[in-house]
């Protein structure tokens, strides 16, 4: 289990790094699905199937697919780009590199609740969701899914064309 982890771990900090590295828009917005992947696969090992599954249908479905077709839209060159001056770039490196130092301090001194093994636990899990959503919260779920389905009725008669 704790190979798993560490697996995913190197895999999510790789492919972020790849994002920024990588020279090509597209290549970035296919690391960046990876780096959702492998978060998506710390969310299973916590024991949030829901999460990892809303995970990958939000951002690595949804999110990531318009960022594709935006920077397909915008067909991005090399040659387009203005050069930066150098001082831009070393300002920007610096800013980055205190922030890591910044938030590195931060998790260092943060202090573990201890709560035990989190893949022990029952709160991730989709039949403990449904069993709160469905016993405890009835009445706003059932009003939510009305006003959804009066909002796809409106969106359908304000797209549908009118025949003269």
């Amino acid at each position: 289990m704790l190979s798993i982890f560490y697996f995913l771990s190197f895999l999510a900090i790789l492919c972020a790094l790849m994002v920024v590295v990588s020279k090509n828009p597209v290549h970035s917005v296919l690391y960046l699905i990876l780096t959702f992947f492998a978060i998506a696969g710390h969310y299973v090992l916590l024991n949030a199937q829901f999460l990892a599954a809303v995970h990958v249908i939000v951002y690595a479905g949804a999110i990531m697919v318009l960022f594709l077709y935006v920077i397909m839209m915008l067909n991005l060159n090399a040659a387009v780009e203005p050069n930066k001056k150098s001082w831009l770039k070393i300002a920007a490196t610096a800013s980055g590199g205190l922030l890591m130092v910044v938030l590195v301090g931060i998790f260092r001194s943060a202090v573990t609740s201890g709560t035990g093994n989190p893949s022990q636990s029952q709160v991730g899990l989709v039949h403990n969701l449904g069993v709160a959503l469905y016993r405890d919260f009835m009445r706003p779920f059932e009003v939510s899914s009305i006003l959804f389905l009066a909002a796809m009725v409106g969106a359908v008669m304000l797209g549908k064309k009118e025949i003269h």
